[in-house]
């Protein structure tokens, strides 16, 4: 069981991981760079069925969140999560039930935040709430060079998924330097991105103009 520490929000640049470009030492470099850029989230997100190569990076990069007082996330995977020591799970509509992964981490000993996505879903997302999720991702927001197929998302969900349903919300989906401005009069507690910061040449500044913006809408102490 891994060491408790003290509660972390649930706001900011939420970076996730992409194994398709970045693995092993060159993925935990990238995700250090980000982090140094102002992320505030990590999610580990790797669709591969390399289990052992899965496990080091998860491990390395619960124990790189933890130094730099970041939150970690594994996307979809209960046991990892739970076998690195991460903050939480993420969970898509093809996972198990929320109710199935809170019991998990319970029986491992360990409270979490576990995110659910809702896509552009209300009734998802009111489902998801009563079920006792940690917040709620909307998205596509814009069109995703990760998700092409995705649907889209209106950002006005970010501001009825606040007020109708009092939990954290996060932007996902095709979210740039050059587009996230649209989204900050909606309020989103976290702003994802994959592309935006671990495509870009200077991960470290992309992370940082993004964070820079995401900072308008919330408490500039936040490191």
């Amino acid at each position: 069981m891994s060491e408790a520490r003290r509660p972390l929000a649930l706001r900011g640049l939420y970076v996730i991981t992409d194994t398709t470009r970045f693995v092993r030492d060159e993925l935990i470099q990238a995700v250090a760079e980000a982090i140094e850029g102002g992320a505030s989230i990590v999610q580990y997100r790797d669709k591969s069925d390399d289990d052992e190569r899965r496990r080091i990076e998860a491990a390395a990069l619960a124990q790189l969140c933890r130094h730099h007082d970041r939150i970690f996330i594994v996307n979809d995977d209960v046991e990892l999560a739970i076998e690195v020591g991460a903050d939480g799970v993420h969970l898509g509509q093809d996972d198990p039930a929320l109710s199935t992964a809170r019991a998990q981490f319970k029986a491992a000993g360990r409270d979490a935040i576990i995110g659910v996505s809702c896509y552009a879903d209300h009734l998802r997302a009111e489902q998801a709430a009563t079920a006792g999720a940690d917040y709620l991702a909307f998205g596509a927001m814009f069109p995703s060079p990760t998700k092409p197929h995705a649907p889209s998302a209106s950002a006005e969900l970010l501001a009825w998924a606040a007020k109708r349903l009092g939990l954290p919300v996060c932007a996902i989906g095709g979210i740039t330097a050059a587009n996230v401005p649209d989204l900050l009069p909606y309020h989103p507690d976290m702003v994802a991105v994959i592309s935006a910061v671990f495509a870009a040449p200077d991960i470290r500044s992309a992370a940082a103009a993004l964070h820079e913006q995401i900072q308008t809408i919330h408490d500039p102490e936040i490191p």
